[in-house]
């Protein structure tokens, strides 16, 4: 029997992953990450018209030359170590660059006035939007690199491999590099040399547009129509000539080797001509001084091809950072190991067991936090915590919590529980709430990626360009100062970043929404009580058994978060707290 040498590099692989992962999982970390996502088209916008479906002329856009020094060094004192710069890479837009040599898009295969950033039409160049000149655009953001650097902050970027634009052509690729589809077979629905999926025959239909109400505009040649025969596949594995308003229409799907539309039969060997076209895209990122890659929809990409991708980037650039979206927990194990992603979004399991909490809905229980821990199995220092970003609800929006001091227990517990990654989304650390129907963003309790807009509440903060938080109320100082002391805490303390990981049994007078766990290292120890009732909670909390040897010792104890401290000489009898509404404490002590 005949088996090739890459099945046969997968197979040790698999073979003798687990043990590597372990034997990662056990170093001793200086740091955990705390990730900061901004949506660099917003993030330094100054202008407050905001005016439904407006262009950038309008509503205004951000710069790279908006994100100063001033503003890295204020984002940087949350206890931020990495920076998610959202929509980099140019993709489709309504907006017409045709003076420097920039194709028109269609506009009936673009969402919102802005674009979708996860259309990508050119993954060789960045968004003309962001650029003072737009004609040095890639310069300007070489110069956010370096000054993001200079500050030792780390550049994470997005990588979107499984779909492209409908539109996509480079015209900023290096010499020797062909396009995706330009040497494609386009009369076969399927071929293992082909970069697209193709529905032979058939003519491409718009979807229609009902209930989204958005106007024309002057220039706008939306029509109704879009000229692609054959269609191709639509980027959520939509094989058919007319999808829908709810597809992802305005993409169109990569072919990674699978045919889908027979049995997800796997050809991988020889390796597809977009495996090296996508190596490519990221080795030229990597020599630009990116630190690390935001796979988006990674599961939607066969594991082989991190499989093989990751390590060969990594041959030149060993220390980059590769983070997946990934919803599905019985592939999580998989992308780790055979895939080799240093992270996974928690968002199916954490992320959806504390929401329900910050809502304060009936039925919400910390049971469900318990039964999240499940799915990271001996992996948990390998998936990121969020609360917010740009695919969820803010915290302070009408659909979700109102209040954002209602999700602090929530943040302090998605901060603290292990020692992998935590994320804040730009806005968030005030209360941004989201408001207003941005155009096809709409009113959604989301902060628009598809239109021009402004950020109010962000806005305070920035303060035309001051980054000092001049604009911001009492309570919203507050709020930040409550992230700062928090995140400060988390990315610098050893216990977090490396300690192991116990849940407390805890006496309350409600215990359904109060959640408490230990975190050890050496014989430092944090203890982690969270009380997500809109009343205060009396706790006694009892700690493991191997922390009770030395019952004559007399126990200092510091609350982190509100920089006090008490001694108690009967902890092991039971440590007793009164935890005030929707909040945590975070406890250190020496034992």
């Amino acid at each position: 029997m005949k088996v090739s040498y890459f099945l046969l590099i997968l197979l040790f692989t698999f073979l003798g992953i687990s043990c590597q992962t372990a034997k990662e999982n056990t170093k001793i970390n200086n740091e955990k990450i705390v990730l900061y996502q901004m949506m660099v088209r917003l993030f330094g916008n100054q202008n407050q018209t905001n005016a439904h479906y407006g262009s950038k002329e309008e509503n205004g856009v951000g710069k790279f030359d908006d994100i100063t020094t001033v503003a890295l060094t204020e984002i940087k004192s949350l206890g931020v170590s990495h920076i998610w710069y959202t929509g980099i890479l140019e993709h489709a837009t309504m907006t017409d660059y045709t003076t420097y040599g920039i194709n028109l898009d269609d506009g009936d295969v673009i969402k919102g006035r802005a674009g979708s950033p996860y259309a990508i039409k050119d993954y060789y160049d960045v968004d003309p939007d962001l650029a003072v000149k737009v004609e040095q655009r890639i310069e300007e953001f070489e110069a956010l690199i370096k000054r993001t650097h200079a500050l030792d902050l780390k550049v994470i970027i997005d990588f979107i491999p499984n779909h492209v634009a409908r539109e996509y052509q480079s015209d900023k690729k290096p010499a020797g590099v062909r396009d995706f589809g330009e040497d494609d077979d386009t009369n076969k629905s399927f071929s293992t040399t082909n970069d697209f999926y193709y529905i032979p025959r058939e003519q491409f239909l718009v979807p229609t547009q009902e209930g989204l109400n958005l106007p024309q505009f002057e220039g706008d040649i939306r029509d109704g129509k879009f000229n692609e025969n054959p269609a191709k596949a639509t980027g959520n594995n939509i094989f058919s000539a007319k999808p829908s308003n709810q597809d992802w229409y305005e993409t169109v799907k990569l072919n990674y080797g699978i045919d889908y539309q027979n049995g997800n039969k796997a050809y991988i060997d020889p390796i597809p001509p977009v495996w090296e076209k996508t190596k490519e895209i990221l080795l030229y990122w990597a020599e630009k001084g990116v630190d690390g890659f935001r796979c988006d929809m990674a599961e939607m990409v066969p594991v082989e091809f991190w499989n093989w991708v990751i390590p060969q980037v990594r041959i030149k650039y060993p220390e980059l950072i590769f983070i997946a979206e990934a919803y599905d927990p019985a592939v999580y194990e998989k992308y780790l190991t055979i895939g080799k992603f240093d992270y996974l979004y928690d968002k199916v399991g954490l992320y959806d067991a504390l929401k329900p909490l910050i809502k304060n809905e009936e039925e919400a229980d910390v049971e469900q936090i318990r039964k999240s821990r499940s799915f990271i199995k001996d992996y948990q220092n390998q998936f990121l915590s969020f609360l917010e970003n740009h695919d969820e609800e803010r915290i302070a929006s009408e659909g979700f919590a109102k209040n954002p001091i209602y999700a602090q227990p929530a943040m302090v517990v998605s901060a603290t529980i292990s020692g992998g990654p935590i994320m804040l989304y730009f806005g968030q650390e005030v209360g941004e709430p989201g408001e207003g129907n941005e155009g096809y963003g709409g009113e959604d309790n989301r902060t628009t990626i598809f239109d021009y807009w402004g950020v109010p509440e962000h806005q305070k903060w920035m303060n035309e360009g001051k980054f000092d938080g001049g604009g911001l109320s009492i309570t919203q100082k507050h709020l930040r100062s409550s992230y700062e002391r928090l995140l400060q805490f988390v990315k610098n303390d050893p216990v977090i970043a490396n300690g192991t990981f116990t849940e407390i049994e805890v006496s309350s007078n409600t215990p359904k929404k109060v959640y408490a766990f230990i975190r050890s290292f050496e014989n430092k120890h944090v203890l982690v009580v969270a009380n997500f009732n809109r009343d205060p909670a009396s706790v006694n909390i009892k700690l493991p058994k191997e922390l009770l040897n030395n019952r004559d010792k007399t126990l200092t104890i510091n609350k982190i978060l509100t920089e006090d401290s008490f001694q108690t000489s009967s902890f092991h009898k039971g440590i007793s707290l009164q935890i005030e509404p929707s909040f945590a404490q975070i406890l250190k002590f020496e034992l």
